[in-house]
């Protein structure tokens, strides 16, 4: 007996493998069985060498189709991607995509068709690579310049606007280093330490403007 199998794989905690099952139903699939990867890179390990992914190529057999919301789920490397495709269609599989309807097989044996057929698993699979290593770039970018912001700006100050002003006003009224910890935590916050109040006292300018500069105005 035949089956399908939805293949999900869940890379960033902002996917779901139960989304990816509710599409597939929704277009009308019907699912036997689900195997899942989770926390895996497409890019850098493929199907084969993932915890579940090497499962699909001991349970699939002639007939059965493998599912997937689209060709990115089964990798992100244009060679594996490929490779693991025609190696299905070659065992007699069928490889169909939630999005768009695509089905990929080995049945035909017009060279045409057949060329047609490579000709798009090879755009789509480059397409997934180049989207893969385009968001890695656009990562690399972005904590690039978070860690050049936190260079011009400084290490962030310990306390915060609230903080810094109950450290002030106690600081005019003579209490110590003790006592001003102790009110600095009584809305839940962490005390601030002896050293922090002591350099608050020895340069209140400098503590205000390190608080301006992070925006901290609350």
């Amino acid at each position: 007996m035949t089956k399908t199998i939805l293949y999900a794989r869940v890379s960033t905690s902002d996917q779901d493998a139960d989304i990816q099952r509710a599409q597939a139903e929704a277009a009308g699939f019907h699912i036997d069985d689900v195997v899942m990867d989770e926390e895996t890179s497409g890019l850098t390990t493929i199907l084969s060498e993932r915890a579940e992914g090497r499962r699909l190529f001991d349970i699939l057999r002639e007939g059965d189709t493998l599912l997937v919301r689209w060709v990115d789920r089964l990798g992100r490397n244009y060679q594996d991607v490929t490779d693991t495709i025609r190696h299905f269609m070659r065992k007699g599989v069928v490889i169909k995509t939630v999005i768009n309807g695509l089905t990929f097989d080995g049945a035909t044996k017009d060279p045409m068709q057949e060329a047609v057929r490579d000709a798009l698993i090879a755009f789509m699979a480059a397409t997934a690579q180049a989207q893969a290593e385009a968001t890695k770039e656009a990562q690399k970018v972005g904590i690039e310049k978070a860690k050049k912001e936190e260079r011009y700006l400084g290490r962030k100050p310990s306390f915060t606007r609230k903080q810094f002003e109950i450290v002030t006003t106690m600081l005019n009224q003579d209490k110590g280093p003790t006592a001003i910890a102790r009110a600095t935590a009584a809305d839940g916050s962490k005390p601030l330490s002896r050293q922090t109040i002591l350099r608050i006292k020895e340069d209140p300018l400098k503590a205000e403007a390190i608080l301006n500069k992070w925006g901290l105005t609350m």
